[in-house]
């Protein structure tokens, strides 16, 4: 048959939308990506009649028409933001949506957002109220301020901070401390956009207190102190801490302000990760505005707190920048009832996930290698890999705790007929991704941040890449 003819079999897209099998999918994909699919597929069909299609093969591809067809539409119908495995071992993954959020504060933010709310309602005046006093006193209480104020990420606090209080003016900063997180925030174009004065002080390694007091003049608005969460120097080194800076704070009446990045509220040393300087600690120490991230250490959603001297976060209030930086009902709603487990320590420990995994037992992990070992070699009949239950360490991550390795126990395949690399890019392409990590020529799967409900998916998921290596 001549390539005029072929065409003429190809069946139109007001043909192919009513069959059975395709009008089923308008029920909860919408027509338009419907019909986008069929015509990329016919299209697909032309391309190939062009290349040299006998009628036999273009039989067999109308044949299969329906499936690629659902197939196209129900990948466009997906959402792009969607839930993978973190089989990986770093707690806090930026890249993989950092802290995870628990069920009963889901519940909570449900609730909000569902209904309306007193977001910016005084019940008990019957008049406007602000979105702010919902977290004031809780924050406040737990880390012992005067007064709190939330931001929608750190960076957004250290700028409010700085363009309040010290806006035209100096801010004297250890060199040691000018650090950078991900995504290109670094603390002197942070100071640069506030529009206040990087003054640097002392070495990369060595910063003395003479330094800071030497650097002090009447154009100086405010000491910072900047704690290097994400890297550590070591060897020949010497920092000033923020409780010595109090006494020169007093003499010369200059803000002392603390940028802690993680921000962290329970001392985790005695669950044998090493000592994190808390926020408690920073406002012991006299100073007057601390700030930090809700989605590190904390556990809570991403968001930038500041805490601190009731006049300055006043001040920050009346700042044009916070109407800019504010946040909304869902980030409220998720903070507020991630505070109020800390409370009581141990509700927080059991309750908010990042801190649950960062403190998992040895024992308790073990033991669900093991259950995720047997659940794998039950549910998958010809294991074409080795399997095995090994040692090894899990990471902080997110820029918090850099140096501290957490014992933890992985689940390691042995790949017997195809490459680990195609094997771990099969797993990613999996309806829910699972993401290992690659080492040696063997994946490993760390249970410290692997869900018991993961267990099925991660079976579902190697099952999936065995049969695409034999073409299945």
């Amino acid at each position: 048959m001549s390539e005029k003819n072929l065409y003429t079999l190809i069946p139109k897209i007001d043909e192919v939308i009513s069959w059975e099998s395709i009008s089923e999918l308008m029920e909860y994909i919408p027509r338009k990506i419907l019909v986008d699919s069929i015509r990329e597929e016919i299209e697909e069909i032309r391309n190939r009649i062009k290349m040299g299609l006998d009628e036999i093969e273009l039989s067999s591809m109308i044949l299969e028409l329906d499936k690629k067809i659902i197939i196209n539409a129900e990948n466009k119908n997906s959402y792009n933001l969607r839930p993978v495995v973190n089989a990986t071992g770093i707690v806090i993954h930026t890249n993989l949506g950092r802290s995870l959020i628990g069920e009963e504060i889901l519940e909570q933010m449900k609730t909000i957002s569902t209904r309306y709310s007193n977001l910016e309602y005084n019940i008990e005046n019957g008049t406007r109220g602000s979105r702010y006093s919902h977290l004031e006193d809780v924050v406040a209480e737990i880390v012992g301020g005067e007064a709190a104020l939330v931001v929608n990420n750190n960076a957004a606090a250290v700028l409010l901070v700085l363009s309040t209080l010290a806006k035209n003016k100096e801010v004297i900063v250890s060199r040691g401390e000018l650090i950078e997180i991900g995504g290109a925030f670094r603390i002197p174009e942070v100071m640069e956009q506030s529009g206040s004065k990087l003054v640097e002080v002392g070495t990369t390694n060595k910063t003395h207190l003479r330094d800071y007091e030497n650097a002090i003049c009447e154009q100086t608005g405010a000491l910072l102190k900047v704690h290097t969460s994400n890297y550590r120097i070591m060897g020949f080194t010497s920092a000033v801490e923020a409780k010595e800076l109090y006494d020169l704070k007093k003499k010369y009446d200059i803000p002392l302000i603390e940028d802690l990045g993680s921000g962290v509220l329970i001392d985790l040393s005695k669950y044998g990760i090493s000592y994190e300087p808390t926020v408690i600690d920073s406002i012991n120490n006299g100073v007057d505005v601390v700030t930090f991230s809700g989605d590190k250490l904390l556990g809570g959603p991403q968001a930038g707190i500041i805490v601190g001297k009731r006049e300055y976060i006043e001040a920050m209030k009346k700042n044009p920048l916070t109407r800019a930086f504010r946040v909304d009902k869902f980030t409220i709603a998720a903070l507020e009832a991630t505070f109020r487990y800390y409370y009581d320590e141990e509700l927080a420990i059991k309750n908010i996930p990042t801190l649950r995994m960062l403190t998992m037992s040895i024992d308790e992990l073990e033991d669900n290698a093991y259950k995720l070992k047997d659940c794998i070699e039950k549910k998958i009949s010809n294991l074409e890999f080795r399997i095995s239950i090994e040692d090894e360490f899990s990471e902080v991550g997110g820029g918090s705790l850099p140096t501290e390795k957490l014992p933890t126990k992985c689940v390691v395949l042995d790949l017997l007929n195809m490459s680990v690399a195609s094997f771990e890019r099969r797993l990613r392409r999996f309806e829910t991704p699972v993401i290992g990590r690659i080492f040696k020529d063997r994946l490993y799967l760390d249970l410290r941040t692997i869900r018991l409900d993961d267990f099925n998916i991660i079976t579902g998921a190697i099952d999936y890449a065995l049969k695409a290596n034999k073409g299945e």
